[in-house]
């Protein structure tokens, strides 16, 4: 890899905010995206290179992997390559994973990593954030009892003291703690 660049891991149970606030943290930081991978099929609107890298079993076993995790039977990957790309052109990167995912990222990058673990303070907020981004209830279903998203709901003993924690309740207090945990790693 090229520069020492940075990247912020966002990770968190599903229906936490973790894409809003990437993209929050895209606009507002000069973020880089990494594009990750995914087995799964697309939802309704989303396009291959641009929401993930849409992959078979097969292209997915080519890739040179950071991380991979397999998620409601779904396998999920973020490239080394992709995390480079941010680096190469001057920026730091954001990226959205699950906890397993950014304890890896903490594990083999070390300081260059910045987890935001997101929670709320009602875990019935979740399941509804998930219908309003149009998953469909099935889904929401299965995902609300797989095993991966009950280990998403709480912070990671081993990620305790390295995460920065946000409740994702209210927008505008969530920007500012983000604008808080970004803007001082940033300039630092």
């Amino acid at each position: 890899m090229t520069k020492q660049g940075r990247v912020f891991v966002i990770c968190g149970a599903a229906g936490s905010g973790k894409t809003t606030v990437a993209r929050y943290l895209r606009t507002e930081f000069h973020l880089h995206r990494v594009i990750t991978h995914t087995t799964r099929l697309p939802r309704p609107g989303e396009r291959d290179g641009v929401d993930y890298h849409f992959e078979t079993a097969q292209s997915m076993a080519k890739l040179h992997l950071l991380e991979a995790v397999t998620y409601d039977q779904a396998r999920y990957g973020s490239s080394l390559e992709g995390l480079a790309e941010g680096w190469q052109q001057g920026q730091d990167d954001v990226i959205v994973l699950d906890t397993k995912g950014a304890l890896t990222y903490y594990q083999q990058l070390g300081a260059r990593v910045t987890v935001i673990f997101l929670t709320v303070s009602k875990l019935a907020a979740l399941a509804h954030r998930m219908a309003e981004r149009g998953d469909a209830r099935p889904a929401i279903e299965s995902r609300l009892h797989s095993l991966e998203y009950q280990r998403d709901l709480h912070l990671p003993a081993e990620l305790r003291g390295i995460a920065q924690v946000v409740t994702n309740d209210d927008w505008a207090t969530t920007t500012k703690r983000l604008r808080q945990i970004v803007g001082k790693t940033v300039t630092d």
